[in-house]
């Protein structure tokens, strides 16, 4: 059994299985800089495989995101006030993100991406956090209807992020509330479930590098900075092997 269960505010395990996706998303970021920079070809928009691997580290954020609010809520003197600040800490992120992106991709520039998925998630989640089974069919139903129904009238900005486009926009980065909030709910239901089993199911990940672990506790931050630092040692390559 676990003795993570019986830490308060962090689990290592889950941190490891956040650490474990934000290594998997530098290393998918990588390949698409790889391509960018002309060093590789893949259809990374396309290709089921490339699909799989972006839809499976996208689920592993929000997954992870939904079952860390329950543990938050455990705290119930400060779960509002830290809940606050770390929604709004990753909204600003998110804003972060789109102002980069405009600078590199003015056409393709990032208006509704993972982060600003999961800080509105974040919101629309809060008030089934104690409520896993409404969590949970709240969830489902979310990502059905996200996957089942398009409409044209969704095709634009305006009303896009909610999902339910009938193609996916030209942006480098489109995470619409419509399923991936389903994601993040379903991940507040089984956050319950972790919190009842004493996290046992996690428990093959205590023996993995602390590292991981690491990198899930500051994932925010490696997130922002990791596309900084390839894409710039990637521009220094090109630039010393074109001189």
């Amino acid at each position: 059994m676990s003795r993570q269960a019986d830490r308060p505010g962090r689990v290592p395990s889950l941190d490891t299985l956040r650490g474990i996706a934000i290594v998997a998303m530098a290393a998918y970021h990588f390949c698409f800089d790889l391509r960018y920079f002309g060093f590789l070809r893949a259809d990374l928009e396309h290709d089921w495989r490339w699909i799989t691997a972006r839809t499976l580290i996208l689920s592993t954020f929000l997954l992870v995101a939904g079952a860390s609010m329950v543990l938050a809520e455990r705290d119930r003197q400060s779960a509002r006030r830290r809940w606050l600040a770390h929604a709004g800490v990753i909204a600003i992120a998110a804003l972060a993100v789109s102002a980069g992106s405009y600078l590199m991709f003015p056409q393709t520039w990032i208006w509704f991406g993972v982060l600003h998925a999961i800080a509105a998630s974040l919101v629309i989640a809060r008030p089934f956090v104690r409520r896993p089974a409404i969590a949970m069919a709240a969830g489902v139903a979310i990502i059905v209807a996200g996957l089942a129904f398009q409409n044209a009238a969704f095709d634009n900005r305006a009303l896009g992020w909610l999902g339910f486009m009938t193609a996916k926009p030209a942006t480098e980065d489109y995470v619409p509330l419509f399923p991936w909030t389903g994601v993040l709910l379903l991940g507040t239901g089984l956050g319950h479930l972790l919190v009842r089993t004493r996290f046992a199911v996690l428990g093959p990940l205590e023996r993995a590098p602390r590292l991981l672990a690491f990198l899930g506790r500051h994932s925010l931050a490696v997130y922002l900075v990791h596309q900084p630092i390839l894409i710039g040692a990637l521009w220094t390559f090109v630039r010393i092997r074109a001189a």
